[in-house]
């Protein structure tokens, strides 16, 4: 069975898979390595410099000549440089597709169209949906309240999905983000309404991501049940909801009661350096990557609740043609399970 959507046509790619920008886990190995499986790879360069960003496209292409994303968070209180500088050197580094998320991505969707790329927007509701497809927006992905890591939405996948699909109707494809680890979950995606899925967690969890060990281990060793939706680690990113593993840090900001910013538990800890030294505090919204020494499991560890389907640590192509296989087998089993 050709697995095989709209999406593959609108993004042209071989298989309706995409790897979430997941922060600074992403690279260039990683976003070619998927892109060349046949799905879509993503480099999150919100948190990138203008030459890092140039430096990580151009790296990409040079692995691959599929296409790829890039993203823009477009909430200010992240961002480092400005977003139509950034957005400026993306396209003219040949970023192919563009997605935006946390913020209105109208103002720049004429750009990209410009430049002849794609332009993707991540939502949280129906009505965020229509609003991009009326702003010219060529994708949408659908972000369910079960995904990992920042999370713009309070809807769960199942409710979200079919509610978009009857919002945007065939006017552009839509994308299935949140509590996907495999190719059953992706086959239930298509079946809500979606053409194509968003994997975060499952990607954090491939030998290209860069993840510290520490933090590949908590992924194998979780279930569904040991995620935390919460806005706990603020410090670099206020006000944002998110989803992590459970730790220490949250379990000492419960038994104390959650108290408000400025009277948590250990506040001004320092619990862990990056490669250059920089140092972490306890809530800080910093990713353990391999660079990073100290007190790894206190910090945020991001995590969907799909993470009880992730217990080992793959290449990204191989994640992807499992799910690939994982899919058709489902949907072709669906017969027989019906009778």
């Amino acid at each position: 069975m050709a697995l095989r959507t709209p999406l593959c046509d609108a993004l042209e790619i071989e298989h309706p898979i995409v790897q979430a920008p997941i922060g600074s886990a992403t690279n260039p190995d990683l976003a070619a390595a998927v892109s060349n499986a046949g799905g879509l790879g993503h480099l999150a360069v919100t948190w990138r410099g203008l030459e890092e960003t140039r430096d990580v496209i151009h790296d990409t292409r040079d692995r691959t000549d599929a296409p790829f994303a890039v993203n823009l968070a477009l909430d200010d209180a992240t961002t480092i440089v400005d977003t139509d500088d950034h957005l400026e050197t993306a396209l003219e580094a040949g970023a192919p597709i563009v997605s935006f998320s946390f913020g209105d991505a109208a103002p720049y969707v004429d750009r990209v169209h410009d430049a002849g790329a794609v332009a993707m927007q991540t939502v949280g509701s129906a009505a965020a949906a229509r609003e991009a497809v009326d702003a010219g927006i060529d994708v949408v992905v659908t972000q369910g309240l079960e995904a990992g890591g920042h999370v713009q939405s309070e809807v769960a996948t199942t409710a979200l999905v079919p509610r978009v699909a009857d919002a945007v109707g065939d006017a552009v494809p839509i994308v299935a983000a949140g509590g996907i680890a495999d190719g059953r979950g992706v086959a239930a995606a298509l079946a809500l309404g979606a053409d194509g899925a968003w994997l975060g967690t499952r990607f954090v969890a491939t030998e290209e991501a860069i993840v510290h060990d520490e933090y590949r281990r908590r992924l194998r060793e979780s279930d569904e049940t040991d995620t935390e939706y919460t806005t706990l680690f603020d410090k670099g990113w206020p006000g944002t909801a998110h989803r992590v593993l459970a730790n220490e840090t949250l379990e000492r900001w419960d038994d104390d009661g959650r108290p408000p910013v400025g009277e948590r538990p250990g506040e001004n800890d320092v619990i862990a350096r990056t490669g250059d030294g920089e140092p972490i505090e306890r809530y800080d919204e910093a990713l353990a990557t391999p660079d990073v020494e100290g007190d790894i499991e206190s910090m945020a560890l991001y995590a969907g609740q799909s993470v009880g389907g992730v217990d080992d640590v793959r290449p990204a192509a191989t994640v992807v043609e499992n799910l690939v296989g994982e899919t058709t087998e489902a949907i072709s089993s669906l017969p027989g399970r019906t009778g």
